[in-house]
């Protein structure tokens, strides 16, 4: 059974990489979703997958990739929507 997760990740995480190493660590994981900058400098993200990876990926996303700082972690369970890859989007 898959789990989902809505994250907002708050701090230094637009400019630093963060998306694309997001996108890196989410597929090694296995996990399905996407994720995006906000204009009010937050990342979002959208993971799906099995339990354990989605709480390996939360567990990297409150650090992120090297030159990010992040400061706040919001996560809300959602029912998973059956995504089939991990990609950016644009439409934030």
């Amino acid at each position: 059974m898959n789990s989902g997760r809505h994250v907002f990740v708050s701090g230094r995480v637009q400019g630093v990489g963060f998306r694309w190493t997001a996108i890196d660590q989410a597929k090694s994981l296995g996990l399905a979703g996407w994720v995006r900058n906000l204009p009010d400098g937050r990342v979002e993200a959208w993971i799906e997958g099995a339990p354990d990876a989605v709480d390996a990926m939360l567990a990297w996303l409150e650090t992120g990739p090297q030159l990010a700082e992040v400061s706040g972690l919001e996560v809300q369970r959602v029912e998973p929507e059956q995504l089939d890859d991990f990609i950016a989007r644009y439409d934030g």
